[in-house]
């Protein structure tokens, strides 16, 4: 398994577990047969709703003594509505509690966007919090203050753009160890991605298969598929593999993490598997030809009429 080596000499397997919109009741199997069939690497989220079922199944798993704790990455996130100093160390010893862990090996920024607290999602205006009234950095020096108390191991961001990186890297000495957002064939965002590598940023490729199974509001009209693009489906064929494993394999060929969702079992073990396929410098640049520029995960869910991130990744 290819790994992400950190500046302490952690290393995070390349493919992951997602877990954004496993469902409760089918969460916690999907961990314990990912588990079980080599995965050592699961990215969990307060939003998600679901981390105090994956808290039963790493229960589970550990105390049966074949997987130990120390083996195993586990990634979660900070949520809008706890940016506050003061919030961000109870929302992750909330997230400890849930996934019934003594520490994260990575805990990261959610989203560059504050919610006023205990808003789960804002209905109007008036739940948005402006990054004047709580300053990233504001939060990021409680994400570091949570490191030192040994809660955490690494801290990073999630969805911020090359600007917002820079903002928060020329007011910090520590600067994020990940940035996770959304990268594939249809949204390679080489600029970001090499934005990221020249100042030791590791990256983390959310949504690698497309996030067919989004709510139906979050979709565009027509949106196009990755697992139905010729050019995969081409590359897929020539190597007897599923387009999706073409799919996490060239993320991983970027140098990046992947965090593929499934909580059904073929696919968790069929998705592991997609380490093992070889990718050719022809087949990347049959990839590369594809040209299209599509985001799956707009942002557009945080737009209300007045409120200050109508552009959330060109802040």
């Amino acid at each position: 398994m290819e790994t992400l080596k950190f500046k302490n000499g952690d290393k995070m397997p390349a493919i992951g577990l997602g877990t954004w919109k496993s469902e409760k009741g089918k969460v916690e199997e999907a961990v314990k047969i990912a588990l079980n069939n080599g995965y050592r690497h699961i990215d969990c989220a307060a939003t998600y709703g679901n981390e105090a079922e994956i808290g039963r199944a790493f229960n589970e798993i550990f105390s049966g003594g074949k997987i130990k704790r120390e083996d195993v990455w586990v990634t979660s996130k900070l949520w809008n509505d706890s940016h506050r100093k003061e919030h961000v160390i109870p929302a992750l010893k909330q997230t400890l509690k849930d996934l019934q862990l003594d520490y994260l090996d990575l805990y990261l920024i959610h989203w560059p966007v504050a919610f006023k607290h205990r808003v789960s999602f804002p209905s109007k205006d008036e739940d948005y919090l402006s990054l004047e009234e709580v300053p990233i950095i504001e939060t990021w020096n409680a994400m570091i203050e949570a490191k030192k108390q040994g809660l955490v191991k690494h801290i990073g961001v999630s969805n911020f753009s090359s600007k917002k990186l820079n903002d928060l890297m020329s007011k910090t000495t520590e600067i994020p160890e990940m940035n996770q957002v959304e990268l594939h064939p249809f949204l390679p965002q080489p600029e970001l991605l090499q934005f990221c590598q020249e100042n030791n940023i590791h990256c983390t490729a959310f949504s690698p298969l497309g996030s067919s199974d989004r709510s139906e509001k979050m979709k565009a009209e027509n949106e196009p598929s990755l697992l139905k693009e010729p050019a995969i489906i081409e590359v897929a064929k020539k190597h007897n593999v599923s387009p999706a494993q073409v799919l996490i394999k060239w993320a991983v060929a970027r140098g990046t993490a992947v965090i593929p969702k499934s909580t059904t079992k073929d696919h968790i073990i069929s998705n592991l598997g997609s380490i093992k396929v070889n990718l050719e410098e022809e087949d990347l640049k049959k990839i590369a030809g594809i040209g299209r520029d599509f985001r799956y995960v707009t942002g557009e869910f945080f737009v209300t009429p007045g409120n200050p991130y109508n552009n959330i990744y060109d802040l």
